[in-house]
């Protein structure tokens, strides 16, 4: 017999599905996607509450173990707690069902493509233009996915080629992300942040408007036609 006072563990995939049944709470982790610190003022201000409700939802985030806080003088900052947060929040993004929301405003419109095409997604790049990289970094054999994604040695000496020291280049793990807006996967990993990151020293990307969208350039798109082949239609937002 055993004792009632012995306990086992389980996950408790109900409270962790509790934390994001709440429409607020699940529109700040997909702005905390952006992988930045947000101040609790500025939550509130995105999520159109008063920063008293916005403290509440925030708490219950902390607690379950989805974001970090920390205090910069009298300030409260909230992030996602770590990558493998905003990897689950990405993957739960592209399997929910879709919902119809009102675009009132041509900017509006503007945005939504803009966010469809490329925005940081924690700490690499998302969208359809990350699809498509992800694609042509496959036909190009700089990926192989024989067993899973792979950086290839014509993969290495390409990111080597492009400036990205060797110790990113060759993590062996590589991942992926279910894209949320495409439906299909973009690489996620540190192959894909140190490739983000070089794209944005380089200024072939650049913070656009919104917390999470980025801009492809004319200069960013010639160097995409040239490293990668992308051809002009998926240059481009529509």
């Amino acid at each position: 017999m055993t004792s009632p006072d012995v306990h086992a563990e389980e996950p408790d995939l109900a409270s962790l599905g509790a934390l994001l049944a709440d429409s607020t709470r699940a529109a700040i982790c997909l702005a905390l996607l952006d992988g930045r610190a947000w101040t609790a003022s500025e939550v509130a201000r995105l999520a159109g509450v008063a920063p008293s409700t916005a403290t509440s939802h925030l708490n219950r985030l902390v607690a379950g173990g989805l974001l970090a806080e920390e205090r910069r003088g009298r300030h409260r900052y909230v992030r996602l707690a770590d990558a493998g947060i905003a990897e689950m929040i990405e993957a739960l993004a592209a399997r929910a069902p879709r919902r119809l929301v009102p675009v009132r405003s041509l900017t509006a419109a503007r945005r939504h493509r803009a966010v469809g095409f490329a925005r940081v997604c924690y700490d690499h790049l998302g969208g359809s233009l990350a699809v498509a990289m992800t694609d042509a970094m496959t036909a190009r054999g700089l990926l192989s996915w024989e067993s899973g994604p792979a950086l290839t040695a014509s993969g290495t000496a390409w990111l080597a080629r492009l400036g990205i020291p060797g110790e990113a280049a060759g993590r062996p793990h590589v991942r992926t992300c279910l894209d949320w807006t495409e439906q299909r996967p973009h690489l996620a990993c540190a192959v894909a942040a140190a490739l983000f990151h070089r794209a944005m020293e380089a200024s072939w990307l650049v913070p656009g408007d919104g917390s999470r969208v980025v801009r492809l350039t004319e200069q960013g798109r010639d160097a995409f036609r040239r490293q990668l082949g992308l051809a002009d239609e998926v240059l481009t937002t529509g």
